[in-house]
């Protein structure tokens, strides 16, 4: 490592201002900060003095999507094998097989959106922005398995200058960009990312798939039953699968304790907020729970925990609600920021199931609101503290 170190100082001139690269400055200075914390220090003024930095605070987001991206891969090739008959397939060559169909929608990712960001950087000779070591992997695991690779690249682009660049970078973005990535192939190319045999690596169109499976993700066999006008709700997975995540389903939002085990690193560092991880957990049950004092369909009678472990809702209100930069700030503004996420989740799923997944929008959504509700919640100490100071005047 030392000497990797003396080779960076060593051509560090030629990056610096009158050197022979120094049009390539933001590119050299963003893999020379990806390897090793800056040495620049503050000169003046008052600041916050830490060991990490925005680079090391997305690693360890990266990090806590790990689990969800390796049991994602593992049930990728679980799903292609059962849907071919094949049952007795291996933990490795599920693995295997996963990791040839995810790996390279997470390159494509990664490819795209950093290019796109090292070139809005040299063009406006800025540092290269940190936000997409993120935004780069949440954007594969909301995808289904079978998503073209020109799609993943078309929607990176899209998320990159219009959900981020036009706003001015990192930092600066209304919405998640992840999101964004999702929501314009779902609009744009609907049938790409949903129905039931997309989730199903290279059996896309049906052939090869056995009798007797469907498929479905429980969202969506909730959304057939209604359709269908059945007396019950009837799954062809268990709350225990659901909790697994050996269903059908977004490449990282199956599998409800891999998604724990990413939500219990980022709370540990203190990345993410628990207010809103746990507002949105609450906004949802207590949704549910509205629904079943309703009880007018099948749907609104389904015990309101469920809705907490189907679909993308516990990968939304883990890795999605919790984004600071599209946040609400503030302590009260965080919780009524994730309850609301929450009640819109469910309330989509259940009013409208031709359209099962709700988190979705339903963060999109509140993104918008966000600086709204902070405004209020700021407005609303400043008035109470008029009044303490208007009686203590007195």
């Amino acid at each position: 490592m030392k000497s990797l170190r003396n080779y960076i100082d060593k051509i560090k001139p030629n990056f610096e201002k009158g050197g022979k690269y120094e049009k390539f400055h933001s590119t050299f200075d963003a893999f020379e900060t990806f390897l090793y914390v800056p040495d620049t220090v503050t000169k003046v003024g008052s600041h916050i003095r830490d060991v990490i930095d925005l680079k090391r605070t997305m690693f360890v987001v990266v990090v806590a999507l790990l689990p969800a991206l390796l049991f994602g891969m593992y049930n990728v090739g679980l799903q292609h094998f059962a849907a071919m008959g094949a049952a007795d397939a291996g933990v490795m060559q599920c693995f295997l097989h996963g990791l040839v169909k995810v790996l390279p929608i997470v390159i494509v990712s990664y490819v795209v959106g950093l290019g796109i960001e090292f070139i809005f950087a040299q063009i406006r000779h800025h540092e290269v922005n940190e936000g997409f070591l993120v935004s780069g992997m949440l954007i594969p695991l909301v995808m289904p398995v079978d998503i073209p690779l020109w799609m993943v690249a078309l929607a990176t682009a899209f998320a990159v200058i219009i959900g981020k660049e036009v706003f001015g970078g990192t930092g600066m973005n209304v919405f998640n960009p992840a999101l964004l990535a999702r929501a314009f192939i779902f609009f744009a190319y609907t049938p790409y990312i949903s129905g039931e045999k997309v989730w199903i690596s290279g059996l896309s169109k049906g052939e090869g798939i056995v009798d007797g499976f469907s498929g479905a993700t429980p969202l969506t066999e909730i959304a057939n039953a209604l359709s269908d006008k059945a007396a019950a709700l009837t799954f062809s997975s268990t709350p225990s699968d659901w909790l697994l995540g050996t269903i059908p389903g977004s490449i990282g939002e199956t599998s409800f304790i891999a998604i724990m085990i990413g939500a219990a690193i980022l709370l540990f560092t203190g990345i993410a907020s628990w207010r809103i991880m746990l507002s949105v957990f609450a906004g949802g049950y207590i949704m549910g729970l509205i629904f079943n004092c309703i009880g007018a369909n099948i749907y609104m009678d389904m015990p309101a925990h469920y809705h907490l472990l189907l679909g993308g809702f516990a990968f939304g209100a883990v890795f999605m609600a919790t984004d600071p930069v599209t946040a609400a700030q503030t302590n009260k503004g965080k919780v009524i920021y994730g309850l609301l996420i929450g009640m819109f989740a469910v309330l989509i799923r259940v009013v409208n199931p031709g359209y099962p997944e709700g988190m979705m929008l339903a963060i999109l959504f509140m993104n918008a609101m966000a600086p709204l509700i902070d405004h209020y919640v700021v407005e609303g100490n400043i008035r109470r503290r008029m009044k303490r100071l208007n009686v203590a005047s007195k």
